[in-house]
């Protein structure tokens, strides 16, 4: 982990680079796994299940009767935990419906919005190195909000050909349709294209490792849209001489421990601090079992000592990191400085898990710095606004010599008379 004290603002650029790793061979590999997708359906979709996930299946998609399984076998305080944060992760969606009025812009001219639920959603939740039954809620439940008809789910498979419980319940607590053993660079082809079981989807959401974010970015160059670019997950920390370090080290940690190429950054104006949260990271460090690559993440993690809260700030915002833990004593004045982050988490108490998991926040954010340009998935995410307008013959009167004005001097003669037509009547 590298310690960065009191750098100029001409270094800042090269310290919040993120962790860059060799895919020159990405592209085509999933290139080419996708158009064999997109040729052979089901068939295709079942060799690429056993060759990537060992897994031999006769049919895609999970039956009613494992669904059945999973609600009656899955461990009670589990199940307990996932409707406790689907209560809260709906509640807050629930929050973001806004209703749209209709404004008379000019006389007898009257605009206003419809939102319109995505028809057809597809999310992808990866298996991995661990069930991320989290993030089916995050995903399905807004989508359930909305209103979306058709909500399809592809996750990879054990080994048995079966679908994690808790992912299963999940599923069928926060509202999904369909739910399909397809993981990997094969779960996007498959809902980005269709096949004779996964059906073709609108827009496609969720995470994924290096082959599934390029798999992402190729369909959605034409086939299908995406919630939004992404990366490995990250945070950034800012923390003063008052923070517990034991706080600080446990949120450091619980970022890095997500994979190798996740990132870590501890932001302060106090080198005390920094030494004695160093101190503290490595005592729990090594109580994790994932302890090892926990360690790869860290070793591009860094510390970074400001001078000054304006500086802190800055640099925060430079980062835009994709989580953003405020622990200071003055936090809430610091957290009004906040232009650019995907997720703000406030105080000594508010631990980067409570999003993660049940506060009620969306933990599908933006990574690499596109905070900058994106936000995370919301209610917004699976709607689409239509605008409607509507002029009376009194509005058409009003701003039809505008309209004829504006079309005459960019020489469009069509859209001119398109009103001229109507104003001789």
């Amino acid at each position: 982990m590298t310690k960065y004290l009191y750098p100029e603002r001409s270094q800042w650029a090269d310290i919040v680079k993120r962790p860059t790793f060799d895919n020159s061979q990405l592209r085509d590999l999933v290139s080419d796994l996708l158009t064999q997708i997109r040729e052979g359906g089901d068939l295709v979709l079942k060799a690429l299940e056993e060759k990537f996930d060992h897994a031999q299946l006769d049919n895609l998609q999970v039956s009613e009767a494992e669904f059945e399984e999973a609600r009656k076998n899955i461990d009670p305080a589990l199940a307990e935990a996932i409707d406790h944060a689907e209560s809260n992760i709906a509640k807050f969606h629930m929050s973001q419906h806004h209703t749209s009025q209709k404004v008379e812009t000019t006389p007898g001219v009257f605009c206003w919005q419809k939102a319109v639920p995505i028809d057809k959603v597809g999310l992808y939740v990866p298996g991995g190195t661990a069930p991320l039954f989290s993030t089916v809620l995050m995903l399905a439940i807004p989508a359930r909000i909305a209103g979306c008809p058709e909500i399809v789910l592809c996750t990879p498979p054990s080994k048995d050909g079966t679908v994690n419980r808790a992912i299963l319940y999940a599923a069928w607590k926060a509202g999904v349709t369909k739910v399909f053993k397809v993981g990997g660079v094969q779960a996007i082809g498959a809902m980005a294209y269709g096949s004779e079981s996964v059906p073709k989807v609108y827009k496609i959401f969720g995470p994924g490792n290096q082959y599934v974010q390029m798999a992402k970015q190729l369909v959605s160059l034409k086939d299908v849209a995406i919630d939004m670019p992404a990366g490995p997950s990250e945070v950034a920390v800012v923390a003063d001489g008052e923070s517990n370090p034991a706080y600080v080290a446990s949120d450091f940690l619980s970022q890095a421990e997500h994979g190798a190429d996740s990132q870590a950054m501890l932001f302060t104006t106090d080198d005390a601090f920094a030494q004695r949260f160093e101190l503290e990271m490595e005592s729990q460090l090594a109580k994790l079992k994932r302890q090892e690559l926990t360690r790869k993440s860290i070793s591009h993690s860094k510390i970074v000592v400001l001078r000054n809260d304006e500086d802190l700030m800055d640099i925060v915002n430079e980062y835009a990191p994709e989580h953003l833990i405020i622990n200071t004593k003055n936090y809430l004045q610091l957290a009004e400085r906040v232009r650019n982050a995907g997720s703000v988490f406030l105080g000594p108490y508010s631990c980067e898990s409570a999003g993660d998991y049940a506060s009620g926040t969306n933990h599908t954010l933006p990574t690499n710095g596109y905070a900058k340009a994106y936000n995370g998935v919301n209610l917004d995410s699976y709607m689409r606004k239509i605008t409607f307008q509507e002029l009376s013959q009194e509005g058409l009167q009003t701003l039809g010599p505008v309209i004829m004005t504006m079309a005459e001097n960019e020489q469009l003669d069509a859209h001119r008379n398109a009103v001229a037509v109507r104003l001789k009547k």
